[in-house]
């Protein structure tokens, strides 16, 4: 191995490692090029009807009109800076990447041991590690003694990994090299030296690192919806002010800034500007909403989206299940016993065959087990103030667990010497004094090792018994097939004996039984799971874990079908398919094993090939690539690495996967809130370019000027609509399908509806200027037609509750308190802009006598009436 890096047994020389270092750059991980601020600002402009906007300033710049100018611009960079803010809060996902590498390493250099800074590190330098050590690099073994590494953050395996020096074939997966370390990964147990093979980027961490850098994030459903809209709108503005020009020159001879106005007023009139705050608002809002139920939100978009997601693909260890590994049966030659309670806390009991509580003076067989059991290892769990832990091997830890539910009182066993676990025996043993003056040795380990150095089986009453090999190896795989960790105890006498070697542990022992260890499914994730196919969600395991165990816990879950064959793809099959084939199955397989950082951005990039929304939950490194590729990443908030928070969209604060399914019910009620938004604001745009269009056509003065439009949006957005987006959720909400990636924000029927109130808005603010510009002063006249477009869109708020249904109810007037502190923050604002001197000099408004306020009331009333007769019409006809 070391010629294959061109090393030797005293490591390198310090001249080769400066070569060496110039040549493949320092052992860290590239940084990607910062985007300038100033480049993230101008992003936010890149919407076609800001384009308008910003052509109306300028043509106001041009005519020297600087009042309404100014106010243009305000909303102009208001609207920008809202995105930019939010945008800013987002961190990158590499940086808390790079925080995972070691920062020194102990090396051997010029055939002396020494402590370097990690970066210098190159291939070819061997390096020692030793319990509680990050690994610096990748690296391959060259002696080990009892080495195991947590590689739960690069293969999503809860239990640490056993390596070995025996080499693997060259296509096995990261969590199948045993003879490898892996840069960032932690050493739980054992020494070793090691020779590296890869440094910085080409690590397996580079790669993820490369891979998460890689993945250009997808528009959501709703910003494409939006750009549409926005393309639509301004296609028909542009036809409309063109045809209104030529109708103003030809027919009505307006020359120069009289068209200008024109132009102008309509362009500001028909382009909803409070569109993007309003939505930008009602997501943060949302925001606020998603951090109260425990999803905290890192992107904005994210809470739309989650609305619209179609599949959830999860990882297993920590996100679906505890990682916390727990005994779950006991198979003795006597019988089976059940194991209550999960996790860490030492809560439930034993049961035995006949599912009564197990007395250990009444059952011998359990408590010889359990005994060995707890003696022959070194864990132990304790209570924190974040709950139970586990100090030591977590599959350790859950035999303590085992013995404190047995009821077996190892305060009296006393320890006197150890043989320790090793690779190449994989077991442990130890030599005790028990409670009854005994001296036994009790051995922990693999069954089929154990086995093998057993002559007799413990049987009924505590005597012993010819082994029964067939019997065990039956056992082993029924509980491997359940998807357990399988270990195995055993013992013998060992009176006179004073001490403990391995070769006292060649033959004589004693079987006593198996123990299946399980990382176990959070309790709450099975509704959870069974609530996401309520709402046409599908849901897909993708893990590191065998398929046998990720087909077990599936089953548990609800994933797949309690009985009957399930078809489980694993990496070793996904590196086989071609993308086209594996876009094929992607659908309709929903566990996935032994997979990789690669493979799981495969899958989400297939589902995304049929159009699916894809979220994709987890919490180690290796999930940060598919996660930052989804359509949302969403990562565990306590368990979670760094890195994959970093590149998630939302967090679980309290790694809930039933967290999800709240979040996603929280993601359907702001989409159709944001609807209701729209449905809303646009009539006000609609009945402003009707006033104008119409006013052009008949050559009359314009009833409205470009700043009162703008103050009417403006006011109307930043109020009224705001207050939909508190309205709760419909009922049934996530008993309907997830909505179609094509469906529109205006459906046809939402169309008809904001046309239909458009008409009934312009008509009632074109029929109130027209009868007080004949009777009143101009600016008069103006005032009531800017008053008049605010109360019919206050009556119109009401309409806009209940889209699908009448709003002639009670109900109408309560449910949301939000809508009557709009509608007093509405007035409130309107009446400073009729009568404060400074707003009657920039907008050009003036004071208003009773002869203006009842026609103004009186038609609102009409306005509400009207578009209910417009909503029960419209309704009557899409149903139909």
């Amino acid at each position: 191995m070391l010629a294959s890096v061109d090393s030797t047994t005293d490591g390198l020389a310090a001249a080769e490692v400066e070569k060496r270092l110039a040549r493949d750059g320092r052992n860290e991980l590239p940084t990607p090029k910062p985007v300038p601020a100033w480049r993230r600002l101008l992003s936010q402009f890149n919407d076609i009807l800001i384009y308008i906007l910003i052509a109306a300033a300028a043509l106001k710049a041009y005519s020297g009109d600087w009042v309404d100018f100014a106010v243009i611009a305000v909303v102009i960079l208001a609207t920008g800076l809202i995105g930019f803010i939010q945008e800013g809060r987002a961190a990158s996902a590499l940086a808390s990447l790079q925080t995972m590498q070691s920062l020194d390493a102990q090396v051997l250099r010029d055939g002396t041991w020494g402590v370097v800074d990690a970066a210098t590190i190159v291939p070819g330098d061997v390096i020692r590690v030793r319990s509680g050590d990050r690994v610096p690099a990748d690296v391959r073994l060259l002696t080990s003694s009892s080495l195991q590494v947590d590689e739960a953050a690069l293969t999503g395996e809860s239990v640490p990994a056993q390596k070995e020096l025996e080499p693997v074939a060259a296509e096995a997966g990261v969590g199948d090299r045993s003879s490898m370390l892996f840069s960032s990964t932690i050493i739980t147990a054992g020494t070793a030296e090691a020779v590296v093979v890869s440094t910085g980027g080409n690590t397996e961490i580079g790669r993820i690192s490369a891979l998460v850098a890689d993945q250009d994030k997808l528009d959501t459903p709703l910003s494409r919806q939006l750009a549409k809209l926005g393309t639509q709108l301004a296609i028909l503005i542009g036809v409309m002010a063109v045809v209104m020009l030529a109708i103003g020159y030809f027919v009505h001879d307006f020359h120069g800034d009289e068209l200008i106005s024109a132009a102008i007023g309509f362009a500001v009139a028909a382009v909803p500007e409070g569109l993007p705050a309003l939505v930008t608002i009602t997501l943060a809002l949302g925001v606020q909403q998603m951090a109260r139920r425990n999803a905290i939100t890192r992107k904005m978009a994210a809470v739309e989206t989650l609305g619209s997601v179609t599949t959830i693909c999860s990882d297993k260890t920590g996100t679906l299940t505890q990682n916390e590994m727990t005994a779950r049966t006991v198979l003795t030659a006597e019988g089976r016993y059940v194991v209550e309670g999960t996790g860490y806390q030492p809560k439930g009991h034993v049961t035995d065959p006949h599912g009564k509580p197990a007395t250990l003076p009444d059952h011998p067989d359990l408590e010889a087990l359990v005994i060995a059991a707890g003696a022959a290892n070194d864990a132990r769990v304790e209570e924190t103030d974040e709950g139970w832990r586990v100090v030591g091997q977590p599959t350790e830890g859950a035999l303590d667990v085992l013995a404190t539910k047995a009821g077996a009182d190892m305060a009296h066993v006393t320890r006197l010497a150890t043989v320790p676990f090793e690779s190449a025996h994989k077991f442990s043993a130890t030599l005790d004094d028990v409670a009854s003056g005994e001296r036994r040795i009790h051995v922990l380990g693999a069954p089929d090792r154990l086995l093998d150095r057993s002559t007799t089986q413990l049987g009924g009453g505590g005597s012993t018994e010819t082994l029964d090999r067939g019997f065990w190896d039956a056992g082993i795989d029924e509980l491997s097939e359940q998807g357990l960790r399988v270990l195995a105890a055993a013992s013998r006498p060992a009176d006179g004996v004073e001490d403990l070697a391995l070769d006292d542990l060649d033959t004589g022992l004693t079987f006593l039984g198996l123990v299946g260890i399980v990382d176990p499914p959070r309790p709450e994730v099975t509704d959870a799971i069974s609530l996401a196919h309520t709402a046409g969600i599908r849901v897909k395991m993708i893990t590191g874990d065998h398929a046998g165990t990720a087909v077990a816990i599936s089953r548990e879950l609800g994933i797949a079908p309690a009985e009957g064959d399930v078809k489980a793809l694993t990496g070793a099959e996904l590196e086989a398919m071609s993308d086209d084939e594996l876009a094929a199955q992607v659908r309709d397989v929903d566990i996935y094993a032994r997979t990789s950082p690669e493979h799981k951005l495969r899958i989400v990039k297939a589902l995304q090939t049929h159009d699916e929304v894809v979220a994709m939950t987890g919490d180690g490194v290796n999930d940060a690539p598919s996660i930052t590729r989804a359509d949302v990443g969403v990562a565990m908030g306590i368990k979670g690495t760094e890195a994959t928070k970093e590149a998630a969209d939302i967090v679980l604060a309290d790694d809930n996967f039933a967290t999800i399914e709240r979040a996603v019910e929280e993601g359907r009620r702001i989409y159709d809130n944001i609807r209701k938004s729209v449905v809303f604001l646009l009539p006000t745009n609609g009945g402003q370019g009707l006033v104008i269009l119409v006013a052009v056509l008949l050559g009359m003065a314009l009833p409205l000027s470009p700043v009162q439009i703008l103050w009417v949006n403006l006011v109307t957005a930043l109020t009224l609509s705001l207050s939909l987006s508190s309205e709760p959720a419909e009922p049934g909400i996530m008993s309907r399908p997830p909505r179609s990636t094509q469906e529109q924000i205006l459906s046809p029927r939402a169309l008809a509806q904001v046309l239909w109130s458009s008409v009934a808005i312009g008509g009632a603010t074109l029929l109130m200027f027209m009868r007080q510009n004949a009777v009143v002063d101009y600016d008069v006249a103006q005032t009531a037609a800017v008053t008049m477009l605010v109360f019919g869109q206050i009556a119109f708020l009401f309409n806009c509750r209940f889209l699908n249904t009448s709003s002639l109810t009670w109900r109408v007037l309560v449910g949301n308190r939000a809508v009557w502190f709009s509608i007093a923050g509405l007035i409130a604002l309107q009446l400073v802009f009729i009568h404060a001197p400074f707003m009657n000099t920039w907008f050009g408004s003036a004071e208003l006598g009773w002869a203006q306020w009842g026609p103004i009331l009186g038609l609102s009333v009409g306005v509400f009436l009207f578009n209910e007769l417009g909503k029960f019409v419209i309704n009557r006809v899409g149903r139909r």
